[in-house]
């Protein structure tokens, strides 16, 4: 019985350690600093969901984590990928143009409606 005791007061001090372990990691600092919505789509989470909140370093250099956490933004999973891919894009030289918006569009499939009119 001793023996039992001994193995589950060294599992639950290995559990314990390794709780406040990740407590010092940026993302545990991060979601208790910031609310649990995301910064590009607003979307909310809860204790069901918020595995799929991540944290997004805005200088993409994830060994910058100020203690004040002005390099993180919490988004979720989506819009992480769409903005490392966004990232991704602008260092292979892809731009949509200079202002910064994409190609107007110039094809109507409409246009042909007026021509039907009674």
């Amino acid at each position: 019985m001793k023996q039992k005791e001994s193995k589950l007061d060294q599992v639950v001090a290995a559990a314990r350690g390794a709780s406040e372990q990740r407590e010092l990691g940026y993302r545990e600092r991060a979601l208790k600093m910031y609310p649990h919505i995301c910064g590009r789509c607003s979307r909310e989470f809860g204790r069901e969901n918020l595995h799929e909140l991540t944290v997004h370093h805005r200088n993409h250099d994830h060994d910058c984590n100020p203690a004040d956490g002005s390099n993180w933004e919490l988004l979720c999973m989506y819009c992480h990928d769409n903005e490392h891919q966004r990232q991704l894009e602008a260092v292979q030289g892809y731009t949509a143009s200079e202002d910064g918006k994409g190609a107007a569009a110039t094809f109507n499939p409409f246009a042909a409606l007026k021509s039907l009119k009674d």
